[in-house]
């Protein structure tokens, strides 16, 4: 077989389309046979049980970055991997991710240890601290990484009020 227009000289990034909630399975298997592979990760606080837990989830559900030096060569072994569906492509050709996309990611807060909790603008929140501790909020925005403003009901109308981050989970 001849060289094919696919295969680089220098490596590149390519992301790997995981089957449904495989992509831990999948990184960790690609991570053995030697590949050098980025899954992007963030601490959540969810309810399991009735308790609020930590749980460690991807950043992009069912998917993850692989590095590769020659695509065409490398493939094979990596689509036979469990948890891998498969290389995204354009047409037939493999879609390279520039390297600083992925080094951009990886400078994100939200791959360090330590619990971070996203909110979006006009979900609901409970207050788990302070004088209006189990008391239901609409989370508006994020002021500054520690504070956040919510509106909450007192009185029969709606105030925002400034709050501790670590003080709200999600409804």
């Amino acid at each position: 077989m001849g060289v094919d227009n696919h295969e680089s000289v220098t490596p590149s990034w390519y992301v790997i389309q995981c089957k449904g909630s495989e992509s831990f399975r999948a990184a960790e298997h690609l991570t053995n046979q030697g590949y050098e592979v980025f899954h992007p990760v963030l601490n959540a606080q969810r309810k399991r049980q009735g308790k609020l837990t930590m749980v460690t989830e991807p950043l992009f559900p069912y998917y993850l970055f692989i590095r590769l030096d020659q695509i065409v060569s490398n493939w094979r072994p990596i689509r036979s991997t469990r948890g891998v569906l498969r290389l995204l492509t354009f047409g037939n050709n493999p879609i390279a991710v520039p390297d600083a996309l992925v080094d951009t990611l990886r400078a994100q807060p939200h791959h360090e240890e330590g619990s971070h909790t996203y909110f979006c603008a006009g979900e609901k929140v409970t207050i788990t601290d302070g004088p209006f501790k189990d008391l239901e909020a609409v989370f508006k925005r994020c002021k500054g990484e520690e504070r956040a403003i919510v509106l909450l009901n007192v009185l029969q109308r709606p105030q925002h009020i400034e709050l501790s981050v670590d003080s709200l989970q999600k409804s």
